[in-house]
Parts: structure tokens; C-alpha cells; sequence
């Protein structure tokens, strides 16, 4: 239960209950019950610029958005924000990328949302502290839900093996 090391006691065990049940997959299902159908790094790019154009529209450019299959979740990334500076003529200039694990091709898009926003985020606010979240919850009301969802899919991966969607 390695990515719900943060939750409670209470909520580990509940979750518990339902992988010795093999009822988790079966809850995530029916709460999520199709995956999107994002599945290039262009329909990736236009979906993450159409977020920024919606909330972060005074952000620097996103130059690129890519799924990248050397993500592992095992490095606790789900995706990746870089940003890599250079000098050109006198300025300072900044390219920014972002990069979701292959896996989450083929995940409800509430998923997708939250990796997409989590990274967005990092364009404004680099580190994990509280104007980040509220930056997150600002794009997305149900960030934290879908956060923690994420979180038992993996546990459930992690317990199962199999894929859900």
C-alpha cells in the first residue's frame, strides 16, 4: 500500500478490505466506468492547452506535452514538468514540456485531467506547497478525488496486475 502511505490508518484498512475482497477494481469501475480516448501526443497537447488557454492563460508556453513510455510509477512520477533555459541574444529563455506516463493512455479522464493539471501547475508554482494545491483545486474543483483515485488504481495494479480500462 505504497501509495497510500500518507492516508490514515482508517482509510488504508478500508482499502485493504476491499483488495482482500477483490472488490477495489469493481468500485473504480463503477465510478469510473470508461477510459478517454486521448491517445496521440497531439490530442495529448491540444487537451493540455486547452487547460492552460482556460486558466493559465498569462503562463509561459507549454512547447511541448508528450506521453513518454520511460515514465515508471515506481519513480512515484505520473508525469513530468521540465523547464529548460537558455540565452538567446541578451534574454533569458524558458522552453517548458511536459510529459504523462504511457500508462495513462488508457485511463478515465478524470485521471488524465488531474496528471494534466498537477503538471500545469508547475508552470506557476514549482514546489508541492499550499499555492500549488490551490493552484490544482483553482482547474480542478475535485483534484484531491481524483488524486486519491489515482492512487487506488495503482494500488490495485500493484495488487492485481491487470489493467482496469
Amino acid at each position: 500500500m505504497k501509495y497510500l502511505s500518507a492516508y490514515s490508518e482508517q482509510t488504508r484498512s478500508q482499502v485493504e478490505q476491499l483488495l482482500t475482497q477483490d472488490r477495489l477494481g469493481e468500485v473504480l469501475l463503477k465510478r469510473y466506468p470508461k477510459s478517454h480516448d486521448i491517445r496521440t501526443d497531439r490530442a495529448l497537447y491540444d487537451y493540455v492547452q486547452e487547460l492552460k488557454t482556460e486558466y493559465l492563460r498569462n503562463a509561459d508556453p507549454i512547447n511541448k506535452v508528450a506521453f513518454d513510455n520511460k515514465i515508471h510509477v515506481i519513480n512515484h512520477a505520473l508525469g513530468l514538468h521540465t523547464s529548460i533555459s537558455r540565452v538567446q541574444g541578451g534574454k533569458l529563455k524558458a522552453k517548458h514540456e511536459i510529459r504523462v506516463a504511457t500508462m495513462f493512455k488508457d485511463v478515465p479522464l478524470e485521471f488524465l485531467r488531474m496528471i494534466a493539471v498537477h503538471e500545469l501547475a508547475h508552470v506557476k508554482e514549482k514546489q508541492h506547497d499550499k499555492a500549488f494545491y490551490k493552484l490544482c483545486t483553482y482547474m480542478e474543483p475535485n483534484y484531491h478525488q481524483y488524486e486519491f483515485d489515482v492512487r487506488l488504481y495503482l494500488t490495485q495494479l500493484d495488487h492485481s496486475g491487470q489493467r482496469l480500462w
